[in-house]
This record gives structure tokens, sequence and C-alpha cells, in this order.
């Protein structure tokens, strides 16, 4: 005799063939509407020079372009650290690029960047140029620490923003470089 579990396990493997019909295979590209080549739903990559960890990137969605070599991001959080592997800043965006070739990334929508010891830099879209460890606003953006408060044109920064140089500024500038462009 069978057991009650073997009879409704085979049910439910007929029922289940059943269902499916003819068989059509996973779905491609061309019926999910891309040309990526992958998608991933939840990625964390790290990004590491000579064994220490510089950057954690995190990212609700992301679309894969082997050919491009590059990822776009959606829900992009990166956590930056220091050559010794301490947080130095996180940064947050809506979207963004990476390049694989290079490890540059940009940011896009909302870019918040946020330091550990509540420095805030805030934008619509910021550069990451992994060569020269260096952050580049090329729009509008505001920057507030406990001593500043700095509006302006474009800037470049340091990932902990300790280093920030800013065109058009205006506000308390405390110790940043102000260029007059």
């Amino acid at each position: 005799m069978r057991s009650p579990s073997g009879r409704f396990g085979a049910i439910g493997v007929a029922l289940g063939l059943l269902a499916c019909g003819e068989a059509q295979g996973p779905p491609t590209m061309a019926q999910l509407g891309g040309d990526w080549d992958q998608v991933m739903w939840g990625l964390e990559f790290n990004l590491t020079a000579d064994g220490v960890l510089r950057a954690r990137l995190e990212a609700d969605t992301a679309y894969i372009y082997e050919e491009r070599q590059n990822t776009e991001l959606f829900q992009v959080k990166v956590n930056f650290f220091n050559s010794v592997g301490e947080p130095t800043s996180t940064l947050t965006s809506e979207e963004g690029t990476y390049e694989m070739r290079t490890g540059d990334m940009q940011a896009r929508g909302n870019v918040v960047g946020v330091s550990p010891d509540g420095r805030r830099l805030t934008t619509t879209v910021l550069d990451y140029i992994n060569a020269a460890d260096r952050l580049e606003g090329p729009e509008a953006f505001v920057f507030d620490a406990p001593d500043q408060h700095l509006e302006g044109s474009s800037f470049t920064a340091n990932p902990d923003f300790t280093d920030v140089r800013a065109t058009n500024v205006r506000g308390t500038p405390g110790q940043v470089e102000v260029n007059k462009s």
C-alpha cells in the first residue's frame, strides 16, 4: 500500500506536467525587452586594492553589458574604505553606471555622500575616478560639515570629504580650496 504522501506527490507531479502544457524554455532577452547580457537582483560587489577592501558596491538591480564592459545599477549604495580598510564614507543614489575596465563609477539621481563624522554632500551627478581615488561633481552641489556650509556649481573631493575643491562657491568655506571660475 502506498503512503498518503506518495499518492499526493504523484498527483502533484501529474498536475504540474498538465499545467505546463508545451515546454517553452527559459525567457530570452528579446522576450524580456533588454539588450543586456545578464540581470542581477541584490548585487553586492567588493572592490579591493592590494588585498585591502576599498569599496563595497550594492545595488537593488544590475544590468550587465559584457561587450560594453559596464553595468547599469539601480538603488545604489557604495561604502568607501581607506587604505587600512576603515570606513570613510557612504554614497547612495537612485542609479549609476559601473565601468568594469577602469573601476570608475557614475552615480545619478538624488546622490548623497555621508562620512562617519557627519560631513554630507548632495548633488544630482557624481563621478568616482578609481585610478585617482577621487570624486568629481560636474553639477551643482551642497556640502555640509560641522564648521562649513558650501553650495557651488562643481567640485572634486576625496571619498572621505576631507579635501573638497569647488567652483562658484557660496557659504562658509572653512578649510576648503575655492576656485573662482
